[in-house]
């Protein structure tokens, strides 16, 4: 079908109190098995491609043309964003490239100056009709606004979407980046206090450590975007391992790789049905 508009997707998961998976893409065979894990689920999903993932390929374009020619092939819904974009130029060129949402990252600005860049990036992607999400709070490094102990304040929370129009909003409620333990403990009052005060979904970064059924407790709380990318990351590293482990000789990379990518296909197709309830 078709590439799918993200808040196609989000809309109707946040009306309907269901959670949405957001994947990390940082390779071709990741993009592949999201797609394959949503297409065995039978539910949508949003592939996203991070700056950093650019910055590692040398340039968006060529893994973003991967990830939309997957998304336009699948046989389910399936949107593709922008993660964690710190500069206009970049969300200005995945909109060119056909992206269906971005999430800008001025999170390390004080908070005048986020919010004007944030309303300047918001108003330029609405032109084209693309969904944007932001951050309250310093991301910067793998914790900043989701370190554990803290915790996005819903009146100002309230102020920065109205100010900047985004469409949804990460929050910081017990959640931490790049976690290798599912272990999180997460506010639950505090989400669904933000969902009421909001008004527009929520996203919550750093899901990596959070296990199966506080997972399933944030989306009836109030969380619909819920994003992960080491969790399965860990486990497409430690399949691979296994498998050169048990022949070392190995020299082809698809002997390895290819059940590196069904580990991760099974994940997410498990995840999916955790997150929809």
């Amino acid at each position: 079908m078709p590439l799918t508009p993200t808040d196609d997707i989000i809309g109707p998961a946040s009306a309907g109190n269901r959670g949405v998976g957001a994947f990390n893409v940082v390779q071709i065979e990741l993009a592949e098995a999201i797609v394959a894990g949503a297409e065995r689920a039978g539910l949508p999903v949003i592939l996203q491609i991070s700056e950093n993932t650019a910055r590692y390929h040398g340039a968006l374009a060529p893994i973003a043309a991967a990830s939309l020619s997957l998304a336009g092939s699948a046989s389910v819904p399936v949107a593709v964003h922008l993660d964690h974009a710190e500069t206009a130029e970049l969300v200005h060129e995945a909109v060119a490239l056909g992206f269906t949402s971005v999430m800008f990252d001025a999170s390390r600005l004080p908070y005048g100056a986020n919010v004007a860049a944030t309303r300047m990036i918001t108003d330029h992607c609405h032109r084209a009709d693309v969904w944007v999400e932001a951050e309250l709070g310093e991301v910067g490094g793998k914790d900043g606004a989701h370190a554990p102990g803290l915790r996005t304040d819903p009146d100002e929370a309230r102020a920065f979407a109205a100010a900047t129009a985004v469409d949804a909003l990460a929050v910081a409620v017990g959640s931490s980046h790049a976690m290798l333990t599912r272990d999180a403990v997460l506010d639950l009052a505090l989400i669904t206090r933000l969902r009421d005060s909001l008004g527009i979904p929520l996203v919550l970064h750093g899901s990596s450590g959070v296990g199966d059924e506080d997972l399933s407790k944030a989306v009836a709380a109030g969380m619909t975007k819920v994003n992960i990318s080491t969790h399965l990351n860990q486990l497409f590293t430690r399949s691979i391992r296994e498998r050169l482990a048990e022949a070392p000789t190995v020299a082809d990379p698809r002997k390895y790789l290819g059940p590196a990518r069904e580990a991760v296909a099974s994940e997410v197709e498990r995840l999916l049905t955790v997150l929809a309830g």
